[in-house]
């Protein structure tokens, strides 16, 4: 390949540059690594050009591999859509759809529909990956990404799929024991099980219908960097967490928890944390990323199915910082 440009040495620049590892991405192709770094060096040879730094732990680009990176995704993104639009004759999804989505968002709210879809369009292969850590969409060549929180500005393309809306609940048994809290201010009281991410510890917030949203301290035995796990301890009796209704409706809906302070809205900020749909502009020309977004929709509904008959804060107040 000393004189040739491949296109599976172009995706594979393109994903080592993703991950800085051959290994990985050896893995994600179900190659050897050797076969990967042939691959890549080929390319090399081909441009003249060095285009990533070998290390022992990663590999890194040069500035000429930045460059080419850039304008390699580019042109890989315009053929994938343009394979797309003749292979399915522009009128059916087909191919591979990579989306990616928070960990526990993703596993509730998005893989229960991914049967559904394939069933609709069978000729869409679908990889989804459920992470936690905020990725680049077109770095790791993702064709739809769901994103929590507040977006920044880029090139990205963003719709809001939903309103994030919080509650603070705990069991009945739990309740009945201490209390049910008709404020913010007697949560000092009360064991309040914190979660924990990679921005530090979460804040409670609440106003009423006439103020603003103010932190209120609070405190408990317990904190997790998973959600799911605090819920569980709240299930078992252990004390109050702060989610979102996406996290806590069927619980809500089943009894096993129970909402307080209903005539405060809740927040772990004072910015909007919303749920969009993000993924790279040239791409809205794709069938399968359109027809899966559509669905998406579809399914999650206006307003979103896990709201549906979970009251949250005051009615008279919005429902969002």
């Amino acid at each position: 390949m000393s004189n040739e440009i491949t296109l599976l040495a172009l995706r594979l620049f393109v994903e080592v540059a993703a991950t800085g590892n051959f290994t990985a991405t050896a893995k994600r192709r179900g190659l050897p690594p050797s076969s990967v770094s042939r691959h890549i060096q080929g390319l090399e040879q081909a441009l003249g050009q060095k285009l990533l730094y070998r290390h022992t732990r990663a590999v890194t680009l040069t500035d000429t591999g930045v460059a080419y990176l850039s304008e390699v995704r580019d042109a890989l993104a315009a053929l994938d859509i343009a394979t797309d639009r003749v292979a399915g004759a522009a009128s059916e999804p087909r191919g591979l759809l990579r989306i990616n989505a928070p960990v526990a968002f993703g596993r509730r709210h998005i893989a229960p529909l991914l049967a559904g879809y394939q069933a609709r369009f069978p000729q869409v292969e679908v990889e989804l990956t459920l992470t936690d850590a905020v990725v680049d969409p077109v770095a790791e060549g993702m064709d739809v990404t769901l994103r929590i929180g507040v977006l920044k500005d880029s090139s990205l393309t963003a719709r809001k799929l939903a309103a994030q809306r919080y509650v603070a609940c705990g069991s009945p048994t739990y309740l009945d024991s201490r209390g049910r809290p008709g404020s913010p201010e007697e949560l000092e009281r009360h064991n309040c099980l914190l979660y924990k991410g990679v921005s530090g510890r979460e804040r409670w917030h609440f106003r009423d219908s006439t103020s603003d949203f103010r932190n209120h301290e609070v405190h408990g035995n317990l904190t997790s960097n998973n959600a799911e796990s605090l819920v569980e301890a709240a299930l078992q009796h252990q004390g109050l967490v702060l989610f979102p209704t996406w996290l806590l409706h069927d619980n809500l809906r089943a009894g096993r928890l129970e909402a307080v302070m209903q005539d405060h809205v809740a927040a772990v900020d004072t910015v909007v944390h919303d749920i969009h749909v993000i993924h790279a502009e040239n791409r809205l020309r794709s069938f399968k990323l359109l027809s899966f977004r559509d669905y998406l929709f579809e399914r999650i509904g206006t307003p979103p199915y896990w709201d549906g008959g979970v009251q949250v804060g005051p009615a008279k107040a919005s429902l969002t910082p």
